[in-house]
């Protein structure tokens, strides 16, 4: 059973939503298939088949939620300080060919959102930081090609 490594902020963030899951959709839920059932004939009943396969979809979520923080390696990001990139570093980097200036943060795959700024540690551009400092250049096979990147500045926020 492997750890996942995880920022204290995704570790709340699943919490969050396995309780929500737990203490307002399973009832939710529970309410439609008892209404759906009132209904008559259950061979026939859309809403009750409906609401059998919402709670399978939501108590599989559950179980993955369960299973993850179960597994979770919580390391607190606040704690690090450094010039190399590791877990948890929010990187600046600059596109040599575009100038275009990017902020990452690279987290555990369960809290990686790319829109937010956050990058999975299996990521490619991850394993690419991993072990960098401010001021070298890496290079990354990204789906468009190969990029080159700058890194700027190491954080760790």
């Amino acid at each position: 059973m492997d750890k996942i490594p995880m920022t204290a902020a995704g570790y709340s963030t699943l919490e969050a939503e396995l309780k929500h899951r737990q203490q307002v959709e399973r009832p939710r839920i529970i309410q439609q298939i008892t209404e759906a059932r009132t209904h008559g004939d259950l061979s026939e009943n859309a809403e009750y088949h409906a609401a059998k396969e919402q709670q399978s979809l939501n108590e599989g979520a559950i179980a993955e939620l369960e299973d993850k923080l179960a597994r979770a390696d919580v390391i607190d990001v606040s704690k690090l300080s450094g010039d190399t990139i590791t877990f948890g570093a929010t990187v600046t980097l600059v596109d040599e060919d575009t100038d275009e200036k990017k902020v990452w943060q690279i987290v555990g795959e369960p809290e990686a959102d790319a829109k937010k700024g956050r990058i999975s540690i299996t990521s490619p551009l991850a394993k690419a930081l991993i072990g960098k400092t401010k001021g070298t250049t890496v290079e990354v096979n990204t789906p468009g090609g190969a990029r080159a990147y700058e890194i700027k500045k190491v954080d760790w926020r």
